[in-house]
């Protein structure tokens, strides 16, 4: 756990972050954002995110499957980075960094589009848009996490056998890609749905509505900013 722990926090306020900066690219003269716009913002916020993404997916990902092992080959995250320099420098520290652009790129289109969707569809008529309503952001964020992992779940089964697998295996994602469709069929992209959806919901409900009560405290204590 200590590898994602260490990087949830600035991976999310990098996302959130690439967002804000994507909306003001695409703006165009001070009107609302449509869905294809806001999903371009979101695009835009998963190139952000990456350079944390990867290495510390590659740290986890790593560790997750030496477990139950007799002899593990890493004592901890520390240890992972240290072995993975040795062996191949800082390229294999990054190992999986396109796959996780891959991922990362679309799903956070999905994520924070289906988010702005819902809070503007579900928002009673004459309320105040910064006003936080409890439920609504609930469901806007769980349903955001479950869109996202339903665009990103399979550049993540790609990703994650490209970054576990010993040096050599494959040549990169697209011979992942052939391998799995070759051995497994199509359904492996989706090993694992079920306990990744499982947590998409609550896990991104949190997040959304820590994003707005945060929002709401600072707009209360700096205005201006």
């Amino acid at each position: 756990m200590a590898a994602p722990l260490a990087g949830v926090a600035p991976i999310f306020a990098i996302s959130f972050f690439g967002f804000g900066v994507g909306k003001r690219l695409v703006a165009k003269n001070g009107q609302d954002l449509d869905l294809p716009q806001l999903f371009a913002a979101g695009a835009f916020s998963g190139i952000f995110t990456t350079a944390i993404m990867a290495p510390g997916e590659r740290i986890k990902c790593l560790l997750q499957i030496q477990q139950g092992q007799a002899k593990p080959k890493y004592s901890g995250p520390t240890d992972v980075v240290k072995q993975l320099y040795k062996e191949g420098g800082i390229r294999s520290i990054y190992k999986g960094t396109v796959a996780t652009l891959l991922r990362d790129v679309p799903a956070s289109g999905m994520y924070f589009m289906t988010y702005e969707w819902l809070q503007k569809t579900l928002k009673p008529y004459g309320e105040n848009s910064t006003q936080m309503n409890l439920l609504k952001t609930i469901f806007a964020g769980g349903m955001a996490g479950i869109f996202n992992w339903s665009v990103g779940m399979p550049a993540d089964v790609i990703k994650s056998r490209l970054q576990t697998a010993p040096e050599g295996t494959y040549r990169g994602v697209i011979h992942v890609f052939n391998t799995l469709m070759k051995e497994e069929g199509i359904f492996a992209l989706y090993k694992g749905v079920t306990p990744v959806m499982l947590r998409a919901f609550p896990a991104n409900a949190a997040c959304f509505l820590g994003f707005e009560a945060c929002m709401s405290v600072l707009n209360v204590i700096a205005p201006d900013l």
